[in-house]
């Protein structure tokens, strides 16, 4: 379990520096916005507001321990978190696809289709992550790989929703892209590092914290 809660937090950490917040700089400087202005604002509401959820989640926990669904309250932050970060990963392929279509110079299709391969690619870590700690806490297997799924599954909806209303999700897409770099930080340091730090097995923890941290960064800068 700690080894697992590590790898999950190294994944969580690298994507939200390369696929989220670097991109969301390039985004906002593309628009002429100031990028660094832009990610801190965005960055800070998504702390906020998974701050709010996980008081939230914590009421919500205690009122419904009996479900049919087994869910601990940092498996729970931790499908919010992904979820919440595949919706402007989408955005961000379908606002490449856009800006092709459109003419923009700046985005060809391989550029854009380069993006949609590594997205894709990284998205299996981070079903992963999802779907494992689910299956330990003794759902089934189906309804575990289900929700794992299905948590990617906003990521084409959130393409196809950029494409459709490119000129109102193109300026605000470094905002969503900040925020959901802050929700997923949030949950890495509230929840997950540090149940990977208690017990005998810690070290095992930070190893895998590690090994999930160079295997998202070398996916995303590997594959663009």
């Amino acid at each position: 379990q700690c080894g697992f809660l590590g790898f999950a937090g190294g994944v969580m950490i690298a994507a939200s520096v390369w696929s989220l917040l670097l991109p969301g700089i390039d985004f906002a400087e593309a628009n002429g916005q100031v990028g660094w202005l832009v990610m801190t604002g965005g960055f800070l509401l998504g702390v906020i507001t998974l701050l709010v959820a996980d008081g939230l989640m914590k009421a919500w926990y205690e009122r419904e321990k009996s479900t049919q669904l087994t869910l601990g309250k940092s498996t729970a932050m931790l499908i919010i978190a992904i979820t919440t970060h595949n919706i402007p990963e989408g955005m961000a392929v379908g606002v490449a696809f856009a800006g092709m279509l459109t003419g923009n110079h700046e985005i060809t299709y391989a550029g854009a289709l380069a993006l949609t391969l590594g997205i894709a690619i990284q998205n299996f870590p981070e079903g992963a992550i999802i779907s494992l700690p689910l299956r330990s806490e003794g759902n089934k297997r189906g309804k575990s790989f289900a929700l794992g799924v299905l948590s990617g599954a906003v990521e084409p909806v959130g393409a196809i929703l950029a494409i459709a209303l490119a000129s109102i999700v193109t300026p605000i897409l470094p905002y969503m892209l900040a925020f959901a770099a802050g929700a997923m930080i949030y949950v890495v340091v509230e929840e997950l590092i540090p149940e990977a730090s208690e017990g005998e097995h810690s070290n095992l923890g930070t190893i895998a914290f590690a090994i999930g941290f160079a295997l998202m960064m070398m996916l995303d800068v590997a594959l663009g």
